[in-house]
């Protein structure tokens, strides 16, 4: 049974239609990708889920094993277990990204020793050493952000996540590392939709499914050929 299920969603923004009737389902533990061109509806679909306030669901439901997502406030979409590593992840100064995650995973119900057991390894492995003493985020680069969010993925293992371009703004060494914590997190049980233009971070992490937006519909879907079949002719020719 799928452990998120989109049905016929719409979302309006600023009172303008972005989605237009998308369909999806998400697997447990496997890798999805949310392909389309700039303007498909990608970062709305993402953003609707996790409850921001600008993003207006007019028709359509979304199910996270079984629960309605959409009669739930950002926290409790959060605390059932939907996790968005967004696009342009905010900095917030004075509190360090180790003291965020410390009282995240505390309220996920993960003991101070459980904590401290498993984070030098996830540390490690996203080679965040050194700056999860910094503000969360604040100074960092666009590749040290992208890793940030999926050290925080890594440690709470949320039942879905939604990666906004996690490979925008990195280079191959960071690209690396982030499709090898994802390989990790849908090991783990994790449900992971990857949203991106290029299908090179795919090459690293083979999806299972690809579903591509155009016009705010889900207008084509396959598995990992389809993203190769993208980098080969394009959107254009793929959607014709």
């Amino acid at each position: 049974m799928p452990t998120l299920v989109v049905e016929d969603l719409h979302v309006n923004v600023e009172g303008k239609p972005i989605l237009r009737g998308v369909d999806l389902e998400l697997e447990r533990g496997q890798v999805h990708a949310l392909m389309g061109r700039n303007g498909s509806g990608k970062s709305t679909l993402a953003l609707a889920l996790a409850g921001h306030p600008n993003y207006q669901v007019t028709r359509g439901r979304a199910l996270l094993d079984g629960v309605d997502l959409l009669a739930l406030t950002p926290f409790h979409r959060a605390r059932q277990g939907l996790f968005l590593a967004m696009q342009h992840p905010p900095e917030v100064e004075g509190v360090s990204l180790r003291e965020f995650l410390r009282l995240a995973c505390s309220e996920r119900g993960q003991g101070f020793c459980e904590f401290h057991k498993h984070y030098p390894s996830a540390v490690a492995k996203l080679a965040m050493e050194g700056l999860d003493s910094r503000g969360l985020n604040v100074g960092f680069s666009g590749g040290e952000k992208k890793r940030s969010e999926l050290l925080q993925l890594y440690l709470l293992r949320p039942k879905v996540a939604l990666l906004d371009e996690p490979d925008s703004g990195v280079d191959v060494d960071a690209l690396r590392l982030i499709a090898g914590a994802i390989r990790d997190l849908a090991q783990s049980g994790t449900a992971v939709l990857i949203i991106t233009h290029y299908p090179r971070i795919l090459d690293h992490v083979p999806p299972q499914s690809v579903f591509v937006l155009e016009d705010g519909r889900v207008a084509e879907r396959g598995g990992y050929e389809l993203a190769h079949r993208i980098a080969e002719e394009g959107f254009e020719e793929v959607l014709r």
